[in-house]
């Protein structure tokens, strides 16, 4: 059985008619697990409500205290943008929480059973910065889920894996001050937003960023992750694995143009397996709903 920690609440962030980030994303990654062949290994859990947990203070451990005013006070008003891509709507700062709190039930079940488990939540969170939303993004959850962890007992080091095939700008700006996150993307360049060139290396050269032409297949991410990902990740020994798990890097996606297939990324869960079992996979981007859907299928069958 694979935890996948999900709410209906996730499709109240309304973000209108004709955007790529919109809750039919949610709705046919759950049907195509409900359906399918794995549904009876999936084990669905509720996400811990926001009135169960103080989330706002650790929110404001990675993000501006102004900046998450200013997004509850955006969604009180009714809902505007937070940039020119990025929409949030009346519920949008709630159920934003609500995302958070999914992620940290994801470190939780990870932590305390030794085996993956998947956050399907929404809106994603890679490309928020401290100070502001963007990239469709609000609140950096994996950043917010790594530091998290590292208030635990006996978690000194956690690795972040974003596969996204935009780079995750606002998580590295976030965790690459700190000597216990190590973070690897994978990404097309030159893509949005523009970021993460192969010299950016961190702080503590705890970054490790891997720009990926246009065009480019599984053929040449096997040996980066041979190569490169799986050595710099396991050299880290982290005590938990989060994996930013895009899928807009399938050939079919109308936001990019790399060319894999849904079945590539359970090449990358078995990578990941070689590190460590203790992964949190969540959601964050793909927008094709078809390729979306199998490729979180193919990610889960592996971790079964």
């Amino acid at each position: 059985m694979l935890p996948v920690i999900y709410s209906d609440e996730f499709l109240e962030h309304k973000t209108g008619r004709g955007h790529p980030e919109r809750p039919e994303r949610l709705s046919a990654i759950t049907a195509a697990l409900r359906e399918g062949n794995i549904a009876s290994q999936i084990e669905w859990r509720l996400p811990t409500p926001t009135s169960g947990r103080s989330l706002v203070p650790l929110i404001e451990q990675t993000h501006d205290p102004s900046y998450i005013q200013k997004v509850q006070e955006i969604c009180s008003a009714g809902g505007d943008c937070i940039d020119y891509e990025t929409t949030v709507s009346s519920q949008t700062y709630d159920v934003a929480l609500l995302a958070v709190s999914a992620w940290l039930d994801g470190v939780d079940i990870v932590l305390e059973t030794g085996k993956p488990a998947f956050v399907l939540a929404r809106p994603p969170g890679h490309h928020a910065e401290r100070e502001t939303g963007m990239g469709f993004c609000v609140f950096s959850n994996a950043a917010i889920a790594a530091a998290y962890a590292l208030e635990k007992p006996g978690i000194n080091r956690v690795a972040i894996l974003d596969w996204d095939v935009h780079h995750g700008n606002g998580t590295q700006a976030i965790v690459e001050t700190n000597p216990n996150i190590v973070y690897c993307s994978l990404h097309q360049y030159p893509c949005y937003p523009g970021t993460g060139r192969h010299t950016e290396r961190g702080f503590h050269n705890n970054v490790l960023n891997l720009p990926f032409p246009p065009g480019s297949d599984i053929s040449l991410y096997k040996p980066a992750f041979e190569k490169m990902v799986v050595p710099f990740l396991s050299n880290f020994e982290p005590d938990l694995l989060i994996v930013s798990a895009g899928y807009d890097a399938n050939a079919d996606d109308p936001l990019a143009n790399i060319n894999l297939q849904p079945q590539d990324y359970g090449v990358f869960t078995d990578y990941c397996l070689q590190i460590t079992p203790k992964i949190l996979f969540g959601l964050e981007g793909g927008y094709d709903l078809y390729t979306l859907s199998q490729s979180v299928v193919a990610t889960i069958e592996k971790c079964l």
